[in-house]
């Protein structure tokens, strides 16, 4: 069974429809990749997974609870953490202040607890840790705001274009963050990625998204070998 299920979800933002009819299933202690060009809907998927966008129709089950029309903190608390694109980190506050925060309602030792487990998956935030977020480098940032999310220990990460704007080698380094959090930590992972061809072969499972609708759903390597893929990305055909 699913720990996350969408069915004939419309969505967007106001009156504005973003998402038609989408179907969409995660598995436990995979990683689901979502693909697509830009405007396709996919970081609306996530907002609308996590209450911040406007469902128009359709259900959002997870662990088979109903969770459309739950605040944005009632589905964290259930077990859900985003780590969006931008605006995910304080730069004003050091790292490990940043942490801090992320883990605000858990005890002062359970606080320490996990700080000092980001510090070990990560070990470059861990010298930095009195550092001001802002001066991280743009890798160090996106490890920074995915350790924010782990701090709640979350059944399901959703992760939005966490290699924008990465040179090619830290995007290799993220994406190997990624697959070690599954394998290793056991994590269900949603993964919507402009690199494309990288996040398919880390998938288990993919959804092409454009312009709103799903056009592929199935194996990574199948969506890869389509004769058809770059044309189905550029919502040509």
């Amino acid at each position: 069974m699913p720990i996350l299920e969408i069915k004939d979800l419309t969505a967007g933002y106001g009156p504005l429809k973003v998402l038609f009819n989408i179907n969409f299933s995660v598995v436990d202690n995979k990683i689901t990749v979502v693909v697509g060009p830009n405007g396709a809907g996919k970081s609306t998927l996530l907002n609308t997974i996590t209450g911040l966008a406007n469902v128009h129709s359709g259900k959002i089950f997870f662990k088979n609870k109903n969770i459309v029309g739950l605040s944005p903190n009632e589905i964290v608390s259930m077990g859900i953490s985003y780590v969006p694109q931008i605006g995910n980190i304080f730069s004003s506050l050091t790292v490990e202040e940043n942490l801090r925060i992320a883990g605000y309602l858990l005890p002062e030792y359970e606080i320490r607890k996990r700080v000092e487990e980001v510090f070990q998956l990560f070990p470059v935030l861990s010298e930095f840790r009195r550092r001001k977020a802002g001066t991280l480098s743009g890798g160090e940032r996106r490890m920074l705001a995915i350790g924010m999310a782990l701090m709640r220990k979350p059944d399901i990460l959703l992760l939005d274009e966490v290699t924008t704007d990465l040179a090619p080698k830290i995007v290799k380094k993220v994406l190997d963050t990624v697959v070690s959090l599954r394998d290793e930590r056991k994590l269900t992972i949603v993964l919507v990625e402009q690199h494309a061809v990288k996040a398919l072969e880390i998938g288990d499972k993919a959804y092409l998204l454009v312009s709103g609708t799903i056009r592929y759903e199935g194996d990574p390597r199948e969506l890869l070998r389509h004769p058809e893929f770059s044309k189905l990305y550029l919502g040509i055909s």
